[in-house]
């Protein structure tokens, strides 16, 4: 019985990889060396971009009907990650929830969700939509984030708050010295005024 099951499982992964090469071609952007899963997944794919090296965890749904979900390069998602980049409209008077129609969407039904890179996104994480995970942001299992989290964050719980961040400001700059070229690297003026901001 263990040989037939090892079987079913290994002919599983063929097909959900085989299912991958193909489905990336549906993706609005991809990058190199994306691995995800489309056989037991949800993906909105003509409005979904990913970059380079990126992992997404299996039974993962991200969807967006009108916005646009970006994810960026050297990210790893763990299993059950939910990115939903719009809402139901639920305040027009005389009509059922369940007549509501993507015509009746406004602007702010349905914003961008951008996931920067260098982040790593727990199990069971759900991200709402118009919320940036800033870059090297790590978000812990379980968290409800609805709102942006600033650059090298560990945001958690639900709602999801900053708990702490992942680096100091000069670890920030030594850590980023080696990964970013100087062009796209933060300066420490740069992050002291992301922190100013986030703490008002």
């Amino acid at each position: 019985m263990k040989y037939i099951l090892f079987i079913f499982s290994l002919l599983a992964k063929v097909i959900d990889r085989i299912c991958m090469h193909v489905c990336k071609y549906s993706l609005a952007e991809v990058g190199k060396n994306v691995i995800f899963h489309p056989t037991n997944s949800t993906f909105s794919y003509g409005t979904i971009s990913i970059g380079n090296d990126v992992g997404i965890g299996e039974r993962a749904c991200f969807v967006a009907a009108i916005s646009h979900i970006r994810i960026g390069n050297h990210i790893a998602f763990a299993p059950n990650v939910t990115i939903r980049g719009g809402n139901h409209r639920y305040d027009i008077v005389g009509k059922w929830i369940t007549d509501y129609k993507k015509e009746d969407k406004r602007p702010e039904d349905d914003q961008d969700v951008f996931i920067e890179d260098d982040c790593w996104i727990g199990t069971n994480v759900v991200i709402l939509k118009g919320v940036t995970i800033g870059r090297g942001s790590i978000v812990a299992a379980g968290a409800v984030v609805n709102k942006s989290c600033p650059p090298y964050s560990i945001v958690g719980g639900i709602p999801a708050k900053v708990l702490k961040f992942r680096f100091t400001k000069d670890e920030i700059i030594a850590h980023e010295k080696q990964l970013y070229s100087e062009e796209s690297r933060y300066t420490l003026t740069k992050l002291q005024e992301i922190r100013d901001e986030y703490d008002k």
